[in-house]
C-alpha cells in the first residue's frame, strides 16, 4: 500500500504576514508545497491530504487542484480553530489547537501509514525517499519515526526558530524531544537557546525535528485521548497548542514504542520571516539549475 503524505498548511504565519503556505517562491511562481509533492511523487506516496482552513479551500484548489489532477489523489481536512469539546464546548479561541490536532482531525481521511510535513519548509528529496522506505517496510503500530535533520543546516539569519531538540540512543531511537522556542546564533556565532534560565549551547549536528513524521493510522485514537485531556488541562490558555512532540513523547515513554530518528544530511530551508524569502527563492533557482528539479514542475 502507498503511504500518505498529510501536508500541515492551517497555520497562521504571524511572523511572515501573510499566507506563506501558497505564496510563490519557485523560478515559475511554485509554492514550497509543489517541491514536497513532486520530491512525495516520485519517492512512491500515493495520496495527499492538505490539512487547511475551510476559508483556504478555493485557493488550494486553484493552485493544486489542475496541475495534480490524474497524477496523484489528493483529500482536504478542515481544521476547525475552536472546535466543540466534548465536556468543555467552545472556548472562543482565535487560532487552532496545534500540529497534533492537526493530525487527529484527518483520522477519517487515512487508511494507511502516512507521513507529516510543513507546509511551507523544504525537506530535500532524500528526505522522502527515505521516509516512504520506512513506511512501506517497516511502520507499524508500535514503531514511529521521524527525519532528524542537523540543527546547524535549520537556522535562520533573519531572527530566532523553534526546534525540537532530540535525544538518540546508541540505536538512533528517539529518547527525548524538547521543543526550544528561541534558538539563534549569538555574537560569537555560537548555537544557543534562550529560556528562563539563560541561555545554553547547542551542537551543530544534533538532530532537530522539522515536523517530519511517519506514523501509522493506531496514532489516531492516542492523539484523540491525549487531546481530550491537554483540553481540559488547558481550556482556560487561549494560546496552548496541541503538539505532534507531545505524541512522540508520550508514545516512547508512555506506550514504551519505538520512534526511530532517520539521519539526513539533505538541505532544508523554510520561510518564517518575509526577510528568508529571497533565500528560499535563491536556494530553489541554484537547486534547478543543477537539474534537482526540472525549471517546470508539471509540464
Amino acid at each position: 500500500m502507498k503511504p500518505t503524505l498529510l501536508v500541515l498548511a492551517a497555520g497562521m504565519a504571524s511572523r511572515y504576514g501573510g499566507n506563506k503556505q501558497t505564496d510563490a517562491f519557485g523560478p515559475n511562481g511554485e509554492t514550497i508545497i509543489d517541491y514536497s509533492i513532486f520530491d512525495a511523487i516520485r519517492a512512491g506516496f500515493g495520496k495527499f491530504v492538505f490539512i487547511i482552513r475551510e476559508e483556504f479551500k478555493e485557493n488550494f484548489d486553484r493552485l493544486f487542484a489542475s496541475k495534480l489532477k490524474g497524477k496523484i489523489e489528493i483529500d482536504y481536512v478542515f481544521q476547525p480553530v475552536d472546535p466543540e469539546i466534548p465536556g468543555i464546548g467552545k472556548l472562543n479561541r482565535t487560532k487552532p489547537w496545534g500540529t497534533a490536532h492537526a493530525v487527529m482531525c484527518s483520522k477519517n481521511q487515512i487508511n494507511e501509514p502516512f507521513c507529516v510535513i510543513n507546509a511551507d519548509d523544504f525537506y530535500g528529496q532524500e528526505a522522502f525517499e527515505k521516509m516512504a522506505q520506512f513506511l512501506m517496510n517497516e511502520a507499524n503500530s508500535s514503531t514511529f519515526s521521524m527525519i532528524g535533520y542537523l540543527l546547524g543546516n535549520t537556522l535562520s539569519e533573519n531572527g530566532s526558530v523553534s526546534r525540537g531538540v532530540c535525544q538518540t540512543d546508541d540505536f538512533g531511537n528517539l529518547i527525548a524531544i524538547n521543543e526550544r522556542t528561541k534558538i539563534y546564533k549569538n555574537q560569537d556565532q555560537k548555537i544557543v537557546f534562550e529560556d528562563e534560565n539563560g541561555l545554553t549551547e547547542l551542537k551543530s549536528d544534533n538532530p532537530v525535528s522539522m515536523n517530519f513524521w511517519g506514523f501509522t493510522p493506531s496514532v489516531f485514537d492516542m492523539a484523540e485521548t491525549m487531546f481530550y485531556d491537554f483540553a481540559s488541562k488547558n481550556y482556560e490558555n487561549p494560546k496552548a497548542e496541541f503538539f505532534i512532540p507531545l505524541l512522540a513523547d508520550a508514545f516512547i515513554k508512555e506506550q514504551g514504542q519505538v520512534l526511530k530518528v532517520i539521519p539526513t544530511n539533505a538541505p532544508w530551508f523554510g520561510v518564517t520571516y518575509q526577510e528568508d524569502k529571497p533565500v528560499v527563492k535563491q536556494s530553489l533557482l541554484s537547486l534547478v539549475e543543477k537539474g534537482v528539479y526540472p525549471a517546470q514542475l508539471w509540464t
